[in-house]
């Protein structure tokens, strides 16, 4: 079979599976999330032999740092995977929930109700536990998913999709609820981005140019961010402690996932209080420091900052540095070289927090936290998969809720229209 005919079966045997998903109720669904959890454990030794064998064609290949780190799977990132079906499994179906219910004068009672997309499909790079995360919010909301993961977790994912499919089967569940393209052709992404046929929605997780490939090329409608250009904002009514561990959480504790914080911007007025201390923090763990000509001025262990850093998603321990006059150029900066990610604000004044969270264009946005929170599971929704920028339907992590759309019920006692 050729790429298009592997790719028409796939689809042909997903849409059949969200149908019958579709009516299956909510303790049929948790128990095939229990059942893969259990599989995924079982088979942990199996996922971690294929993971090292991506590992090392992958080392061989110098895959960026950032990228081995996203790639790499452990006995605590099995458990990880585990633990976050479990949790998903442990939340109410969202599926035949009313959202809202009025009757009209003539009597007929309208009930706004969740249920399921239909077909998702995921086209992700060197994130083998997307394909867990995937797999479990889809089968939660009723969803069939295609996945479509990079060619350098081929194997790892291939090894999880085998025993995802296990514990789907063990629980009476449709086989074909989650399915993998079977192969690391690139024309397959091609495939997938047509197939409106089938797939009702695509989710990209990954690199730049992948999201704007899908982005161009998709006749599907798509939930996706196109890169994390997260900042976070340090005023000068705030506490120096406070801002210093937000911001070096925000750049350092994962360098190479979409909610690092990439620009600095901070109050001229707090450069003197609070720059030292931030500046001494990150340097110590290892972080290449960049600053407008102001911030260069006042260390010389700042680097020149130039216009091209303002819009650059580094994934690597590089922050740049600008000072800001007030609020609402850190809002104005924000809104022009962010990429309606998630942006913070450290300060301890309440008019001007709610100042910075409703002006900047952002699907999330976070007062004395660190961006690094921007995570469907620190959200409380068990897993995501992914972050949604746009402004249609889906926003911010992409969870259970966010994978379902709603019908309208209309209930009648014969009322015909005039």
């Amino acid at each position: 079979m050729d790429i298009k005919d592997i790719m028409e079966e796939i689809g042909v045997n997903a849409k059949a599976a969200a149908h019958t998903l579709a009516n299956v109720d909510g303790e049929a669904k948790n128990r095939g999330l229990r059942e893969i959890s259990s599989s995924l454990r079982k088979h942990s030794g199996e996922i971690i032999a294929a993971n090292n064998k991506d590992m090392d064609t992958s080392a061989k290949q110098s895959l960026a740092p950032s990228m081995l780190d996203r790639l790499n799977i452990n006995e605590d990132r099995v458990h990880s995977m585990a633990e976050s079906l479990e949790e998903i499994a442990s939340f109410d179906d969202p599926v035949g929930v009313v959202t809202d219910t009025w009757e009209r004068p003539n009597g007929l009672k309208i009930f706004r109700v969740r249920v399921p997309l239909g077909v998702i499909g995921v086209i992700y790079e060197s994130r083998p536990n997307v394909t867990v995360d995937a797999g479990g919010l889809c089968l939660k909301a009723g969803n069939a998913v295609i996945l479509r993961g990079g060619s350098e977790s081929f194997y790892s994912s291939s090894a999880i999709i085998n025993s995802m499919r296990e514990g789907i089967e063990k629980a009476d569940l449709p086989a074909n609820t989650v399915q993998m393209v079977p192969t690391t052709d690139r024309s397959a992404v091609g495939n997938m981005l047509t197939m409106s046929d089938y797939i009702d929605v695509i989710v990209p997780r990954g690199g730049k140019d992948l999201v704007e490939r899908v982005q161009k090329e998709a006749t599907v409608p798509v939930f996706a961010h196109l890169e994390g250009i997260c900042h976070t904002y340090v005023n000068e009514n705030s506490d120096p402690n406070m801002a210093r561990d937000i911001v070096v959480n925000a750049k350092m504790r994962r360098t190479g996932i979409c909610g690092a914080t990439e620009t600095l911007l901070i109050d001229r007025n707090a450069v003197s209080s609070h720059l030292p201390r931030i500046l001494e923090s990150l340097t110590h763990a290892g972080c290449e420091v960049r600053g407008d000509k102001a911030t260069q001025l006042f260390d010389d262990r700042i680097k020149p900052a130039t216009d091209e850093d303002w819009n650059t998603e580094y994934l690597d321990s590089i922050i740049s540095i600008k000072q800001v006059a007030n609020p609402q150029e850190a809002i104005d900066h924000v809104n022009t070289h962010g990429s309606q990610h998630t942006d913070a604000i450290v300060t301890d004044d309440r008019e001007v927090a709610e100042t910075f969270l409703n002006g900047v264009n952002s699907a999330i946005a976070l007062h004395n936290a660190s961006t690094q929170f921007a995570d469907g599971r620190e959200f409380g929704m068990g897993a995501e998969i992914g972050i949604a920028t746009g402004k249609l339907h889906a926003r911010g992590p992409i969870g259970i809720e966010q994978l379902t759309t709603f019908k309208y019920v209309v209930r009648g006692t014969g009322q015909v229209r005039p």
